[in-house]
């Protein structure tokens, strides 16, 4: 770990507790997820890069077995796409993996004033899954798009309509996650209810197994 790392971490936590003690939430918002942000992408590479990328390489190997569009690397984080003229090898890199909007997420839900704790977690696992579902998505649009067109639409399908479809479904995770938080907080509530009931029910039948009448 690099020492202005060390240093920069210990200023971003003082400068929370100084926020924190004057009453200024809209400020702890900002320095916190900010700081988190930039202290996640630090420590981010290279192990949580190798896990980002080989996930989304092992998501897209599925959408390839099913269609027979294309192959994997997954050691070389590679996906080559198959198509009427020859191979297009495309690679899956930092940009790729999805961990930057990853990161900007968790650190935006952390401090976000409205949550708790455990609606914080909640929402930062589903919001990672949303993420990670919508990146495969997007691969899978772009091997759509070049294993019919070619690779002459390389750029219109990664750097256009791949992402578009990606930050797309990112935008409706950010406006139900932040805008509608009233609506998730409900969300959030109905399957800790359900998932409270399903174990009561389950610790009933252990009960009467144990203690028939």
């Amino acid at each position: 770990m690099s020492i202005y790392l060390i240093i920069g971490t210990i200023v971003w936590l003082y400068a929370l507790t100084i926020l924190k003690r004057a009453k200024l939430p809209a400020f702890y918002f900002i320095v916190g997820s900010g700081g988190l942000f930039f202290i996640l992408i630090a420590l981010s590479d290279p192990y949580w890069v190798w896990f980002f990328t080989h996930a989304v390489v092992n998501g897209v190997r599925w959408f390839g077995a099913v269609t027979g569009w294309s192959t994997t690397m997954p050691k070389y984080s590679i996906v080559s796409i198959i198509n009427q003229t020859a191979p297009i090898n495309m690679s899956i890199d930092y940009e790729c993996s999805g961990i930057i909007e990853t990161a900007a997420y968790l650190s935006l839900v952390v401090f976000f004033p409205l949550y708790n704790r455990f609606e914080k977690l909640f929402f930062s696992v589903a919001g990672m899954l949303w993420i990670y579902m919508a990146n495969v998505i997007r691969l899978s649009v772009i091997i759509t798009i070049l294993h019919f067109a070619g690779a002459n639409y390389f750029f219109v399908a990664h750097a256009m309509i791949g992402r578009l479809v990606f930050y797309a479904l990112v935008i409706v995770l950010y406006y139900e996650i932040f805008t509608y938080s009233q609506v998730s907080q409900n969300l959030y509530h109905v399957i800790r209810r359900r998932f409270h009931r399903k174990g009561l029910s389950d610790g009933s039948e252990l009960l009467v197994k144990r203690h028939p009448v």
